[in-house]
């Protein structure tokens, strides 16, 4: 007994199971403190040190419940490749990575070959289930990626360029060769948009309802899904473009141009937001990273870069070129060029982009549109062939909320899910490059008033300015002095014109200020006993 109660530490150690949890509570509820806490202990002032106190305790608190919400919230963690030794993670070749993963994962591997109908370009939904697929021929096809499922495909008979999901799967727009038309999951044509000309790119805000398309004339249209009327119609005046794209942070739309300029437009302002010079030569590809901070561009002088949109600097510089770009999720940005996939990663979360995967495709096949499938780790590749499908281990997220996004939704969560993005759909005048400063308080500078001596200062050297000014010398007959004397003194009670307005109005002011006297104010009734009686004289 002596030698137990001698020995506390003994009793303190705890299980190792128990003792695993609790390193790993200790883990996540570091990551989402703000940081190391204050020292208090130097602080004298007592007052300031409770309330500094409280905060600290609230901090803790807050990181407790985060640490809670991700271990019973967020079961899933994503993972990346992993090489062993001297092995790299751009080798391995995607045959080695199929015999490691379940049957599932395997089924995501697939290549469709229809040599007659393409080059294809592709699209998602927002929760990865269903893809849009269609080919420059006039070939359109709608497939169920859960299930691997044809639901319809169809025949158009002429250019299809680009096709793009609207607000679900029920509906899609597609760039045929004269205008826009936007079919139903049934494949029948529910509108033609003439308005908007023969399309090359087409993007869908899914929060503002709004579909963006650039035509052959560099002409961008804003037409809202919901009402059908044009939110913005605008000349670019850059030329012909198929490079664009729109960033999920702020649904502002970039588009890349032949002289190496990205511009940025909202549909309320014909005006550019922002027009900057990204590359010596003509702009090939764009892509936004999920947090709508980080921007890649790719030009044809062989250099791709990352741009950080808060100061529209560059990040890094990578050589290589590509004709398609795309982030993922998880900021994986995937290239490609020719017949060859290059994917970039920042697994350090340094913002230093390194290469992470490869994959080389048959010789001879050009690849149009690369494109990273929500909640998967799969990377959808379209090219002149048909359209592939390769595995990307950590380019998805492992968690969806399934009040943004849910893969598995039902019909009836479907229609809910659709009547509450129409109640929460934000109108054209909400985009701007800074969201966050909606709802704020606009802050007003007052304008310094100026001392009646700087007042006269500057009214004495406007005046100066005014006599100092040399006439014209004019032609016989209107050149004469009473002529050139009327001239001056109109130039001086010009410059004195706007001193007068101002002392005109400071002086209205005062007047506005100043109480008025006894006889002038009319008391309200109710008060009216109260005031003095006038002394009869």
């Amino acid at each position: 007994m002596e030698e137990e109660l001698g020995n506390p530490v003994a009793e303190r150690i705890l299980p190792p199971t128990e003792q695993e949890v609790l390193n790993e509570e200790d883990v996540k509820i570091k990551k989402y403190l703000r940081g190391e806490g204050a020292n208090l202990e130097v602080l004298k002032d007592k007052k300031l040190k409770g309330q500094l106190s409280v905060i600290e305790d609230l901090y803790g608190k807050s990181a407790k419940a985060a640490a809670k919400v991700e271990k019973w919230l967020m079961p899933s963690e994503g993972g990346y490749l992993e090489a062993e030794g001297l092995e790299k993670t751009w080798r391995i070749r995607q045959e080695t990575i199929s015999q490691e993963v379940d049957i599932l994962s395997r089924r995501n591997q697939h290549d469709i070959i229809l040599p007659a109908l393409g080059p294809y370009s592709l699209d998602y939904t927002l929760n990865g289930r269903y893809m849009a697929i269609a080919g420059r021929k006039g070939h359109l096809a709608l497939v169920d990626m859960k299930d691997l499922n044809l639901i319809k495909e169809f025949q158009v008979k002429e250019t299809v360029r680009d096709v793009v999901f609207l607000h679900n799967e029920l509906f899609f727009a597609a760039a045929q060769k004269k205008y826009p038309y936007i079919y139903n999951r049934d494949g029948t044509e529910l509108h033609c948009l003439k308005e908007h000309g023969s399309v090359l790119r087409l993007q869908f805000l899914k929060n503002h309802f709004l579909l963006a398309s650039i035509n052959k004339f560099g002409q961008l249209h804003y037409q809202d899904v919901t009402t059908g009327s044009m939110a913005g119609v605008f000349r670019t005046g850059l030329g012909r473009t198929d490079v664009m794209q729109v960033n999920p942070f702020n649904g502002v739309i970039a588009t890349g141009h032949s002289g190496g300029s990205v511009v940025m437009w909202k549909p309320t302002s014909s005006s550019p937001l922002v027009k900057m010079l990204c590359h010596q030569g003509p702009v090939s590809a764009l892509a936004f990273h999920p947090n709508g901070h980080l921007m890649a561009t790719s030009g044809c002088e062989r250099k791709i870069k990352l741009w950080d949109l808060r100061k529209f600097e560059v990040l890094q510089t990578l050589p290589g070129h590509a004709k398609t770009l795309d982030f993922s999720q998880k900021g994986l940005l995937a290239c490609g060029t020719g017949s060859y996939v290059q994917i970039l990663g920042d697994l350090a979360g340094s913002q230093n982009y390194t290469r992470y995967m490869s994959h080389s495709m048959v010789k001879g096949y050009q690849i149009g549109k690369i494109l990273f499938r929500p909640y998967e780790d799969v990377l959808g590749i379209g090219h002149s062939m048909g359209w592939s499908s390769i595995l990307i281990p950590g380019s998805g997220e492992p968690n969806f909320d399934t009040w943004v996004a849910n893969p598995f939704e039902t019909s009836k969560q479907r229609r809910e899910k659709e009547v509450r993005s129409l109640l929460d759909k934000l109108p054209p005048e909400t985009i701007s490059l800074n969201p966050s400063k909606i709802g704020t308080v606009m802050t007003v500078k007052k304008k310094e008033k100026k001392t009646k001596k700087e007042r006269e200062a500057e009214e004495e050297s406007a005046i100066d300015a005014a006599k100092s000014i040399t006439m014209k010398k004019k032609t016989k007959g209107r050149n004469k002095p009473t002529k050139r004397e009327k001239k001056k003194r109109e130039i001086i009670d010009k410059s004195k014109k706007p001193f007068l307005q101002e002392q005109i109005k400071e002086e209205e002011e005062l007047s506005r200020k100043r109480p008025r006297s006894g006889d002038d104010v009319e008391l309200p009734k109710s008060l009216q006993r109260f005031a003095r009686k006038k002394t009869a004289t």
